[in-house]
């Protein structure tokens, strides 16, 4: 069977199993089968599959039949132009987080900086490349986040500016930064059903949700972002799209300032931005 072949009754078969975006996954799945980049695979589509190809072509069409994530078979995500490593142990990054990069690099680079929570490493080590003059300090509660997050800022050359912490939020974490990032657990335990097969069924649930109203981590954060902040530091936080006011909310009653709501690029809340008061102001 051609490439060309295989891939109409693959996307065939993903279509009629109700996946969203069926062609777009057959084409990573048959570009990864068969070995090529996929940019590249329009120019292979006319070839015979080896028999070993079409096996593992065949494999991945089950496991995303499934709903099994494209980036979780593929084993790895590309996150603002960079390819990061995924693991069941961590969080798939979503586009929507790149919202959270977007906003933090409209402001100046910091010395110093911190990722809480920081899963495949995929904000803070963007960030250190973003920013080659800075140094960074990421955690996670889960070990093996850490791992992955290492191997990620090795991949992406960041790792000797970048400090892997074993922590709950600021459980261990010392001194000060000019700017804290986070995508914490925000699903509420009522919307967790709710969530699609490829969500609920292959993210970590530590890292979707807290188990109770999924302002838990702000609540943290807020307190933590007074400790641990420089004056006139910054904070950014990924939230839900309902959750702009509660978050702000929170951020305000820690007496954080310059507090605004972000949206993302469908108009949705996605982003709360805020600053510790400087003193001398």
């Amino acid at each position: 069977m051609t490439g060309a072949a295989a891939l109409r009754e693959a996307t065939r078969r993903l279509d009629a199993a109700g996946i969203e975006g069926a062609a777009g996954d057959a084409r990573a799945l048959l570009a990864e089968a068969m070995g090529v980049a996929r940019d590249r695979l329009t120019l292979h589509l006319g070839e015979e599959m080896s028999a070993a190809a079409a096996a593992r072509f065949a494999a991945m069409l089950a496991r995303r039949a499934a709903r099994e994530p494209v980036a979780r078979i593929l084993g790895r995500r590309l996150f603002w132009g960079r390819e990061f490593i995924v693991t069941p142990e961590v969080l798939d990054p979503r586009p929507e987080t790149e919202c959270l990069v977007a906003a933090a690099l409209e402001g100046p680079a910091p010395a110093r900086l911190i990722d809480l929570g920081t899963g495949t490493g995929c904000i803070a080590v963007t960030l250190l490349a973003e920013w080659p003059g800075a140094r960074g300090v990421a955690s996670d509660l889960s070990p093996g986040a850490l791992a992955v997050a290492r191997r990620n800022a090795d991949r992406h050359g960041v790792a000797g500016r970048l400090d892997l912490v074993e922590s709950d939020w600021f459980a261990a974490i010392e001194g000060r930064f000019d700017l804290i990032v986070s995508n914490p657990p925000y699903i509420a335990l009522a919307e967790m059903a709710a969530l699609a097969l490829e969500v609920r069924g292959h993210d970590p649930r530590p890292a979707l949700g807290d188990g109770g109203d999924g302002l838990l981590a702000y609540r943290a954060l807020a307190r933590g972002a007074r400790r641990h902040l420089v004056p006139g530091g910054r904070v950014l936080v990924e939230i839900g799209w309902r959750q702009g006011a509660a978050v702000a909310a929170i951020f305000a009653a820690a007496g954080l300032a310059g507090i605004r709501v972000l949206p993302d690029l469908d108009g949705r809340d996605r982003v709360v931005s805020a600053h510790l008061p400087d003193k001398t102001a």
